[in-house]
């Protein structure tokens, strides 16, 4: 599984005009799920997503997770992070996983995260989203697991 955190001071999702989601300062997470990808690979990301040092402590360092800060949390489920690109000029999807598999275990994600986080958001699995952030720093990473 793919995990592209980004630092945020604001960040929202809308679906046909409408905001589904919004969160003040946190982090947007787009997921990408891959063939193979299973129950573990969710769980350990979620994991990462809450507990990755991203946020700045008293003296400037990085060393403070969402988890620390309790911040907000957005979910935005991304299939094209799976994409193969490393040939040609058009991007292959053969190693992104099924919409039934990828949706089921970006659920797995989002609602692990809200066991132990309160503020997580999402956005709507297959639809077509317009996402808006402001990126802190910029501060972007991208996790596997």
């Amino acid at each position: 599984m793919i995990a592209l955190l980004q630092r945020v001071s604001k960040a929202s999702v809308s679906v046909d005009g409408s905001v589904i989601a919004r969160i003040d300062s946190g982090l947007l997470v787009f997921v990408g799920v891959q063939k193979g990808d299973r129950e573990k690979q969710a769980l350990r990301l979620c994991e990462r997503i809450l507990g990755y040092r991203v946020f700045e402590d008293n003296r400037g360092r990085m060393n403070l997770s969402l988890n620390d800060t309790g911040g907000g949390l957005l979910l935005v489920p991304q299939f094209t992070l799976a994409a193969d690109t490393e040939r040609g000029m058009r991007a292959s999807f053969t190693s992104a996983a099924a919409p039934d598999v990828a949706s089921e275990l970006f659920e797995l994600v989002a609602n692990s995260a809200a066991k132990t986080h309160g503020k997580v958001l999402r956005g709507q699995f297959g639809a077509d989203m317009q996402v808006a952030l402001v990126n802190e720093g910029p501060v972007t990473f991208w996790l596997e697991s």
